[in-house]
């Protein structure tokens, strides 16, 4: 027997993905490029582990907005914001498979420069374009615009002012890129969120869709 994907090597690793075996070549070549891996494949945690062992620190040119600035006690005192975007993220990828790293962060990014630009007095929207990371922009806009109706609500003074929540999405945004590997299926980030802001009991499990993309 031959891999499936070269038709050249032995296959030695079974691939949970194509629910048969193939070869190790491969599997390093094509995970989380042309094959969805599942996140608890063995193969794929033992390479994450090793990539995170050995990855090295992002570069000033590859942080997001690297003149944003903000100290790690805003974060903390800001940090059940960051976990109801995480939830809002977490529970969307539940209902959507499809739903990356890549989805995420493209949310993030528009969400970034509509409330960058709102601090500038300027209203200016421009979801992105794909439709996962569109509907995943819509929820964390709707939940942020929730969590504001609830404080006015409550008559305390707003800790959510546009450049707050811009700061604590480039946060968010920052993470994503030093969770992820880039890959263009890589979920990451997503499951480094999923071990930070664990779902409450009882809330569904993701969808299970199949993850073979033919390379």
């Amino acid at each position: 027997m031959s891999c499936p994907i070269c038709g050249k090597r032995p296959p030695k690793r079974f691939c949970p993905a194509k629910g048969e075996k193939i070869c190790a070549v491969c599997c390093g070549q094509y995970r989380e490029v042309t094959i969805d891996c599942p996140s608890d494949c063995v193969y794929l945690v033992s390479a994450r582990r090793y990539e995170r062992e050995h990855r090295k620190p992002l570069t000033r040119e590859q942080v997001p907005y690297p003149a944003v600035e903000f100290s790690v006690n805003f974060v903390y005192a800001h940090w059940p914001v960051v976990g109801g975007i995480a939830s809002v993220i977490l529970a969307f990828q539940a209902q959507h498979h499809e739903t990356n790293d890549t989805s995420a962060v493209a949310a993030l990014e528009a969400l970034v420069e509509t409330f960058r630009t709102l601090n500038t007095g300027i209203y200016y929207e421009r979801p992105p374009d794909a439709p996962i990371a569109r509907a995943l922009y819509g929820e964390i806009a709707g939940y942020i615009q929730k969590a504001r109706e609830d404080e006015a609500q409550r008559g305390v003074a707003s800790t959510l002012k546009d450049s707050q929540v811009m700061n604590l999405l480039v946060f968010l945004l920052r993470l994503a890129k030093a969770e992820s590997d880039g890959r263009p299926l890589a979920r990451g980030f997503l499951d480094f969120l999923r071990e930070k802001f664990p779902p409450p009991a009882g809330s569904p499990a993701p969808q299970e869709t199949s993850r073979i993309i033919i390379p």
